[in-house]
């Protein structure tokens, strides 16, 4: 399962970088005016489900670009056919192509696919996380003050006005902030060392499905949101520094007040 996680993250992550050398196109918004998808998207997202449906017939599979096949094994793929589909439509380097596969038990293969660094991360459960074959490892930090810590905001003004205010209790209390724009590549990121933590709420399934598993079997304190929350919280961090961070963010989002949902 784990190979063709693999196989069809990587292809379809050509399918991105063949749109986008031939350009945009078909770029409309869904959820709100600042949520887009293209076309580039949904031609990665058919190609990736006539695959899996090709090697495993009988499992279920979810896109977010509207695939459902219910399925009879057990098994589910959660599928994001390009995360960050705002950078990409922008020409901003940071976006991937994110494959997960979940059973009874929770989180079982996950593979995080960055076209434009050729970069494929992968882990399946109890098997640890690898990037194209080596093993990862989170960030050696012990001190919470010196964390780097990715982030993502939501794509409604109320919910990213309240994010803001998450922030600016939280900022003063790490090293800094990054947000880059693909919450799949930032956990994968976390996995890699390359941040020390990331945390961002509202993610979507698909969103976090292979990236929280990856960071999770390199060795990193996760934590995913109850599946009936409906605007969940999904922390990733260096396990050094897991407790006392995440309990700053569960103070900052105290000071923040009431939050929409």
């Amino acid at each position: 399962m784990l190979e063709v996680a693999i196989e069809v993250a990587r292809r379809g992550g050509a399918v991105l970088m063949e749109h986008r050398k031939r350009g945009l196109s078909g770029v409309m918004t869904k959820t709100t005016d600042t949520d887009l998808v293209s076309d580039a998207d949904r031609a990665a997202e058919e190609l990736i489900v006539k695959l899996i449906s090709e090697a495993f017939p009988n499992d279920g599979i979810v896109g977010e670009e509207g695939a459902l096949t219910k399925g009879t094994s057990g098994r589910r793929w959660i599928v994001d056919p390009l995360d960050g589909t705002t950078n990409f439509v922008y020409g901003f380097d940071a976006f991937c192509v994110s494959v997960g596969v979940e059973d009874d038990g929770g989180p079982l293969v996950g593979c995080v696919h960055d076209p434009v660094r050729g970069e494929t991360f992968s882990a399946a459960r109890e098997e640890g996380a690898e990037l194209d074959g080596h093993p990862l490892a989170p960030a050696e930090i012990s001190q919470v003050d010196r964390a780097l810590v990715g982030t993502g905001f939501s794509y409604r003004s109320d919910q990213r006005e309240w994010q803001a205010k998450v922030v600016s209790h939280l900022l003063p209390r790490v090293r800094d902030i990054r947000r880059m724009g693909s919450a799949a590549l930032d956990l994968c990121w976390v996995a890699a060392g390359r941040l020390d933590a990331h945390v961002e709420r509202g993610l979507a399934p698909w969103d976090h499905a292979a990236g929280a598993l990856i960071a999770a079997e390199a060795g990193a304190a996760v934590r995913r949101p109850d599946p009936a929350e409906p605007w969940g919280l999904v922390m990733a961090a260096a396990p050094a520094i897991a407790v006392e961070l995440f309990d700053l963010v569960d103070r900052a989002e105290q000071l923040a007040g009431p939050r929409p949902e």
